[in-house]
């Protein structure tokens, strides 16, 4: 039983992590074992997820969700996408939307999000990392934390920085958002933080979160 649809959800300004991922790890995958454990402590939290809402990274994800929120007073909420393989919703979904376009889900993405996790992961999880990164460097969404885990990503910024951030097409400011984490102990450090954030600023949380840094400090 879905608990309500998406429409509903989003007039609800709820504390909502997304986590973006492959659909192609396994269960027996070090990786999907992680996730399902950051998605655990995240119900414990009772805060939400938003992912892709299908399987993989995004199964683990919903799974660990599910073990974590014991007292189910949060939501896993699943945007799936139109594909030309057949593609199936994990079953822990509480609320569900399906897509045709990526644009519509990116921008649904968007409007959920309060901190971005993105786990290893192929085209869909650049485009979505990229897709936010943009939106928050034209100042089109609030620049929420975009958590990097795994060390694909560690490589590709480091490629940013050596290419496009020294060559100047992009500025070392366009990455303030970014946050390694190696572990799962340090991308919940960094979503504690968010949550910290976010109940203390209430409605003003998307217009306000820019002046802080997650160490606590204001933005100079």
């Amino acid at each position: 039983m879905f608990r309500r649809t998406l429409k509903e959800e989003l007039t609800h300004k709820d504390f909502r992590v997304a986590i973006y991922g492959s659909a192609r790890i396994k269960k027996n995958d070090k990786v999907y074992k992680q996730v399902f454990d950051l998605a655990k402590a995240i119900g414990k939290y009772e805060f939400d997820i938003v992912t892709g809402g299908g399987q993989g990274l995004m199964g683990a994800a919903t799974d660990g969700h599910r073990a974590g929120d014991t007292r189910k007073k949060s939501d896993a909420i699943g945007l799936t996408i139109r594909l030309p393989w057949e593609t199936k919703p994990n079953k822990h979904l509480e609320i569900k939307e399906h897509f045709n376009k990526f644009s519509n889900r990116l921008d649904t993405f968007m409007d959920l999000s309060s901190v971005a996790v993105i786990m290893p992961g192929g085209i869909g999880t650049c485009l979505e990392l990229f897709y936010t990164l943009q939106l928050i460097q034209v100042k089109h969404i609030s620049p929420i934390p975009v958590i990097l885990v795994g060390e694909m990503w560690v490589q590709l910024v480091k490629w940013i920085e050596k290419y496009p951030v020294k060559l100047g097409l992009i500025s070392t400011k366009d990455l303030s958002s970014i946050h390694i984490a190696k572990t799962n102990t340090e991308a919940m450090k960094i979503i504690l933080k968010t949550s910290e954030i976010f109940i203390k600023e209430g409605k003003n949380f998307r217009k306000n979160i820019k002046k802080y840094k997650l160490n606590g400090k204001k933005n100079s």
